[in-house]
């Protein structure tokens, strides 16, 4: 498995797989072909259907510029690797120089013909059952095992990760206002925010949890900076989880940090064994994936043994199988936004009910992984990220 540098990404929404990806497929292009001054970038499959809600063409437009670049929407076609397909040109006057196919396979990751671009092997283990095994053998923890795969400089990049994480969720709590795009969504962090300060007991918990998921998505809805974790789209699970932790339970930044060490190496699994993109798994692979790695996280924040914090992953991510990608307008709003905030409750609700266990339960974590990849497949492409299918296709306008 990669680095979880390469899971959590630095970068501004809405979208990995529409925005981060394209741009840097763009950047090495360009990079390659430094005196050229025309481009054409033609987009095929989801990445065309839901681009522009997604603002894929203003971040190519942006990346190419001072360059001419012309964008080609082709959303009837699909290239052969994976539905986010692109194809980069470089042209001199009428004479096309250079061409590259790309694919932009989530989490703002790129693969070609040769494989996944830059894909440096950290890890030896492939799944969670042998990583589990080896944590047994060397009496270590599963954020142990990140540390000796990665080295101890790992840390410091986590803590600007979570640096950012917490930057992102104030920001959102403070801004309020209308989301840029036709829906025409208003924020609603700050007043879930304030209306759970004004609450008691169990209800102000929950509006806490909802109010900073919230607030990184919505900032990840109006192209703010965020940290995808393990996408743009789900970017709010894991933060609200952490953020929550640490502000009413009074964790310290270093079990924080920790914890997001074993929430990337969740993450990471994933990411290799089957997919985090909406466009190939649908919504299960992103918002899925997002709740196991916050769960995880709040399960070992909580003193769960290595087996409760694969129970609560598992649990995490079983009971978001069969979730749909139907972005409304391709933009990553509705369902996408209030799916983060729920996702959030669902994490924590999983990691406690973990840890009333004795962490013994019949379906493991890779088996969860192995179901969803097939799960995904199964899946008709109307509900992968195409915004021709569910709520996406049934959505009428109406004033509530």
């Amino acid at each position: 498995m990669q680095s979880i540098r390469e899971l959590y990404k630095i970068g501004y929404g809405p979208s990995s797989s529409h925005t981060i990806g394209p741009v840097r497929a763009a950047k090495f292009f360009i990079d390659k072909n430094p005196t050229i001054k025309e481009f054409k970038v033609t987009l095929y499959g989801s990445l065309a259907a839901t681009g522009k809600g997604h603002h894929t063409d203003v971040a190519l437009e942006k990346v190419f510029a001072p360059n001419q670049v012309d964008i080609i929407w082709n959303e009837k076609e699909e290239l052969p690797l994976h539905p986010n397909g692109m194809i980069l040109e470089a042209k001199n006057k009428d004479n096309i120089v250079d061409t590259w196919t790309v694919y932009s396979i989530g989490g703002g990751d790129l693969k070609d013909s040769t494989g996944i671009i830059n894909d440096k092997i950290v890890y030896k283990h492939k799944n969670l059952s042998d990583i589990l095994d080896w944590c047994n053998r060397e009496g270590q923890t599963f954020w142990g095992y990140v540390e000796t795969c990665e080295g101890p400089e790992v840390w410091d990049f986590l803590k600007e990760v979570w640096h950012i994480m917490k930057d992102t969720i104030e920001a959102g709590l403070n801004n309020e206002g209308v989301l840029p795009g036709n829906i025409k969504l208003a924020r609603k962090a700050s007043t879930y925010f304030m209306k759970s300060k004004n609450s008691k007991g169990a209800i102000q918990n929950q509006g806490l949890l909802f109010s900073y998921a919230l607030a990184v998505s919505e900032e990840n809805a109006a192209g703010g900076k965020i940290v995808t974790a393990p996408t743009c789209g789900s970017s709010g699970v894991l933060p609200a989880i952490l953020y929550y932790l640490e502000r009413e339970e009074y964790i310290n930044e270093t079990k924080i940090v920790r914890a997001l060490a074993t929430a990337g190496l969740i993450g990471n699994i994933v990411k290799r064994n089957a997919s985090i993109s909406g466009a190939e798994v649908g919504c299960q692979g992103e918002i899925g994936t997002a709740c196991a790695m916050a769960a995880g996280a709040a399960a070992q924040i909580m003193g769960g043994s290595l087996r409760q914090i694969e129970y609560a992953a598992e649990m995490g991510f079983e009971h978001n199988l069969g979730l749909t990608c139907d972005p409304i307008g391709g933009y990553v709003q509705i369902p996408c936004i209030e799916r983060n905030a729920i996702a959030a409750g669902k994490a924590m609700e999983c990691a406690v009910y973990a840890l009333f266990s004795d962490g013994g339960h019949k379906i493991s974590f890779d088996s969860a992984v192995e179901t969803m990849a097939e799960t995904g497949r199964d899946i008709q492409s109307a509900y992968r990220e195409t915004g021709v299918g569910g709520l996406a296709k049934n959505w009428k306008p109406f004033h509530d």
